[in-house]
């Protein structure tokens, strides 16, 4: 009966929205109402029997929407839950020294400490980075070999740590940490970018491997590179040879996008699959949304062009959201296209949100 109930709620609330015109105020007004309602159900258990830890990957991409969130806000009220989160945290990394995944709560970190310039914000991430950099891992990006991970060989990392790595450098203005970044996100790039189809694959194990007869280039895999590129650009000064390798594969996957969008505004959770693959997802749709609204924004794609994507695509995305405020759809943890629901939401989803509605607001508003 939930199930039925939740079915029905978001087709009435979807047939409302997708009837009207985006405005600056709605977008706002709903993303508040996301937020409100993912602070609300901050611990609950999602993909899990359990909440997960509030230094794991999954939470960190939810701060890095929130921080986003909170500076075009009104209200303290999400900056003041930021610094909770840190201060009980004593503002450190996860656990993992080399693992992209426990580097994400950094981006959040360091967000606040350019508001407070308070140095325990910042320290503990300097000092774990400064010793990654005079003990760099060796191993090799092949997936499955010795500790493979403490590299970045799937493409879910190259939103988790290079970002942290970019802002470290734009704060300290020492160059060691852009070109440790540089260095790996290249290797990186060279290694799981497929140069025809101008996608990445999640890791080396789906190289070669078909789909339906499709190569399998995973949506949220690619929404985290796509909105991984926008945060380290964010960081690097325009004109520069590093921000100009960053564009040159954000154009690329930006065109690829727009021709693999489905009718109903989504992209398919398999993106090459989107006949095999027909459920929405939202999380890898609000990664593309953020991505494409903020190229438009910053004078890198044409409006003219991708403006109709991105205003299908929010209103498909809140289309998705309940009455109460949680964002439906959001495939639960996973490597791979898979299956998702209306009833189904995760912190990462609503953290790809927001960051998406900042670059929507702009969009629309002017700003």
């Amino acid at each position: 009966m939930k199930h039925i109930t939740i079915i029905l709620g978001c087709l009435l609330f979807s047939t409302t929205i997708l009837s009207q015109e985006i405005k600056p105020k709605e977008v706002k007004a709903i993303m508040k109402k996301v937020a409100d309602w993912q602070i609300e159900h901050y611990r609950d258990a999602f993909t899990y029997d359990s909440p997960h830890h509030p230094l794991d990957w999954t939470n960190g991409a939810l701060y890095v929407g929130m921080a986003k969130w909170a500076a075009m806000s009104d209200r303290d009220k999400y900056y003041t839950w930021l610094k909770t989160v840190g201060e009980l945290n004593n503002w450190k990394l996860h656990e993992r020294l080399y693992h992209a995944d426990d580097h994400t709560v950094g981006q959040f970190y360091l967000d606040l400490f350019r508001k407070y310039g308070d140095e325990k914000m910042l320290k503990p991430t300097q000092e774990q980075f400064d010793y990654i950099l005079y003990h760099p891992a060796k191993t090799a990006l092949t997936w499955q070999s010795p500790f493979h991970q403490s590299r970045w060989n799937w493409c879910d990392a190259l939103f988790m740590s290079p970002p942290v790595w970019a802002k470290l450098y734009k704060i300290t203005g020492e160059k060691k940490y852009l070109d440790f970044m540089m260095d790996e996100f290249k290797a990186t790039t060279d290694f799981l970018f497929d140069k025809e189809e101008n996608l990445y694959y999640r890791d080396e194990s789906y190289m070669g491997k078909l789909d339906n007869g499709t190569k399998i280039f995973w949506s949220r895999g690619n929404g985290w590179v796509f909105a991984g590129l926008v945060n380290i650009m964010n960081e690097l000064e325009p004109g520069s040879s590093e921000h100009q390798y960053f564009k040159d594969i954000f154009e690329k996957m930006a065109a690829k996008l727009l021709k693999i969008q489905t009718p109903e505004g989504h992209w398919a959770m398999s993106l090459l699959g989107q006949e095999f693959y027909p459920t929405p997802e939202t999380s890898g749709t609000s990664f593309y949304v953020f991505g494409l609204a903020w190229g438009i924004n910053n004078g890198v794609l044409d409006k003219k062009t991708y403006g109709p994507a991105v205003e299908k695509a929010w209103k498909a995305l809140t289309s998705y959201i309940t009455p109460e405020g949680m964002l439906g759809y959001v495939q639960p943890i996973g490597a791979a296209p898979g299956k998702a629901w209306p009833d189904r939401t995760e912190v990462y989803g609503t953290g790809a949100f927001l960051s998406a509605g900042t670059e929507v607001y702009k969009l629309y508003s002017g700003e």
